[in-house]
This record gives C-alpha cells, structure tokens and sequence, in this order.
C-alpha cells in the first residue's frame, strides 16, 4: 500500500509530520493548558545537552527531515546564518508519526537505516478509534478490528530494529478529563494493553504510554487507574508533555508523582518545545504556535534522573499547530517559526 499523504492534527495541538522522502508521519499535539512559566535558562546546569550541541544521543537522526531539507534550501539562497541555526533542529532525532494506513514499509525502511547506525528509532503509534474527541486531530482507525491490523503492521515494520514507541498521546488523558464518550472507554483500555503486548513482542523495542501532562490533569493520581486498566505495568514506562510546552522542572516533578503511585514506573519526556516554558498568558489558544518559544533540552538518555529514561523530541519542532498566529495547516512544516524556536534556543 503506498505511503499516505493525508494531514491530520493530534490533540489541540499538532498533526501529521511533514514527511521528509519517505518518512511521512504523523506530527502530535497534545491537550492542556498552561502551568508555570520559566526561561530558557532552567537548563542550566542540567544533565541534559543543550539543543545547540551535537547529536551524541543513541537516537536515530533522519537525514532527510523538513528541518535539513529547509538548512540544505536556505544555504543554497545565500541564507548560510540561517541554515546554520535551523541545523539545530535537522542534528538531533525526532519522532516518526507512523502513517494511519499502512505503517509497515515506512517503519521498516527507517528501522533498516537506524540498524546500520546502531541507533535506537523514536516511533509514535497515534491511530486509537475515536481519536482526539471530533476535534483538531479527529479520526484513527475506523474500527477495533482495524487497529489490531494496524498495531501488527507497525510492530511488523520495526523487526529486530532498537525501537522507542510512544503510544497513544491523549488517550488516556481524553477519558480522565470526560472527552472520550463513556460506550468507547473499555475499549480504549483494550486496544492500548493490546498494543503494549503486540509491540513488546518485538525483541529491542520499549514502550511508553502517554499520561498527558501536568497542567492539562493537575491531579496526577487521575491517571493511576487508566494507565493501570491500559496495561502499562507491561510496557517501560509512560511518557509525558507529548507536543507541549510545560518545563523539565514541572514534568519532571509530575512524573515522580506519577511514578510513586505506579510504584515507580519510569518515564520520558518531549523537550522539543519546552526551552522557554509555557506560553503566558495562555488565553484558549495557547497551545496554538505560541510565540516566543523555543527548542529544549536534546534528545538524550543523559537525563539525571534515574526514573526519567530519555528526554525526547516527539513532536517535530517546526511542524505547525493549525491556522492560528498566521501558521499554516497543522503539521505542515514552517520553516519561519521553526527558525524562532531555534533561535531562541539555549546553546
């Protein structure tokens, strides 16, 4: 089946990844409001590599992304200063927003680079029925039946490759806050313990759940019996800030919460977008390409923190949000707003 073409946003905040040769995916977004603003300075004096440095994680590295696609034009136009700041963007690995029909020859082409590299793909599995509640990022798969199809296709393509899937970003979390209607929630649970079990199958593959983040459900003990009805004591761990903007310090603090009532699960991160904090005010579109962001801490497993396994860039920054603040259509790739949040980077 060919690689599908079509643009879908995930929760109030993201959409399909702009799809660099063959690695079309997926781009999230992820629901919430807004919590505690901070600088780009938080960083300072973190385990964490800045977003400025190389790549020295054992990610894989897309070499055809948007963002090195966009360095390679810019260079080209006599642009040389800032195709040299959007390679802080195209040098780290991002997520892989598997495509909602067919993931399988995407997944494996890509597995297949990362294995030659000895690096571990970032995968985001976000095809859940009923998915997003009807709003930004509404469809995924038409029927259960569908999405056991899918999930072995996905599991398929990664093979023996090292793999890192972050599963479902916002379904969990859209049945905690009431969106998801009651007559899918059970199913929900089936299909996410499924999942868990299907790509754990898979010999190098790990598996976090997503739990949303902490100012979209202040109360994290909401989401102890969800994320235990879904399974994730099967899976590595959840993962947390999934296309959001809340700091390392909150998601961080979060997560141990979290974790203590999981009895110590562990957990990752997206710190694609984070470096400045939260948007403020927020206001109903906060989450929307706020302006004044900018990039977080690289793509790392140096974390610090022994219940945090990796800092990640799930969602792929550069991607837009949707037509607010002058963006284009959600998941299609800015490069001007790209620009800023590497800019705006802490080095």
């Amino acid at each position: 089946m060919p690689v599908p073409t079509i643009r879908r946003t995930p929760s109030r905040t993201l959409a399909l990844g702009t799809a660099a040769l063959v690695l079309a995916g997926l781009a999230t977004a992820c629901s919430g409001g807004d919590s505690e603003q901070a600088g780009p300075r938080e960083a300072a004096g973190r385990t964490a590599p800045s977003p400025g440095t190389a790549d020295t994680s054992p990610f894989w590295v897309d070499p055809a992304s948007a963002a090195a696609v966009q360095a390679e034009r810019w260079e080209k136009q006599g642009r040389a200063s800032d195709a040299a700041v959007i390679r802080r963007i195209a040098q780290h690995p991002q997520g892989m927003w598997a495509p909602g029909d067919y993931p399988r020859p995407v997944i494996a082409e890509a597995g297949e680079k990362a294995k030659k590299a000895d690096k571990t793909l970032v995968l985001v599995a976000y095809n859940i029925p009923h998915r997003d509640c009807g709003q930004h990022s509404a469809g995924g798969a038409h029927s259960a039946d569908f999405y056991h199809q899918w999930v072995d296709a996905f599991a398929t393509g990664i093979g023996d490759a090292k793999a890192l899937v972050v599963l479902e970003p916002d379904a969990l979390g859209h049945i905690v806050d009431g969106c998801t209607p009651e007559e899918y929630r059970e199913e929900r649970y089936q299909l996410i313990g499924s999942a868990i079990d299907r790509l754990k199958q898979q010999p190098n593959t790990k598996v976090y759940v997503d739990a949303g983040n902490p100012a979209w459900i202040p109360d994290a003990a909401k989401l102890v019996e969800p994320l235990r009805r879904a399974g994730v004591e099967r899976a590595d761990g959840f993962s947390l800030n999934v296309s959001n903007f809340q700091t390392d310090r909150a998601s961080s603090s979060y997560g141990k919460q979290l974790s203590q009532l999981l009895g110590g699960a562990h957990f990752v991160v997206d710190t694609s977008r984070n470096g400045a904090g939260p948007y403020s005010p927020a206001g109903a579109d906060g989450w929307c390409n706020p302006p004044g962001r900018a990039l977080g801490a690289a793509p790392t497993t140096r974390t610090g923190d022994p219940l945090v396994d990796a800092y990640l860039w799930v969602k792929r920054p550069g991607e837009s949000d949707g037509t607010c603040r002058g963006g284009p259509a959600a998941g299609t790739w800015w490069a001007e707003y790209a620009l800023g949040l590497a800019r705006a980077a802490h080095t």
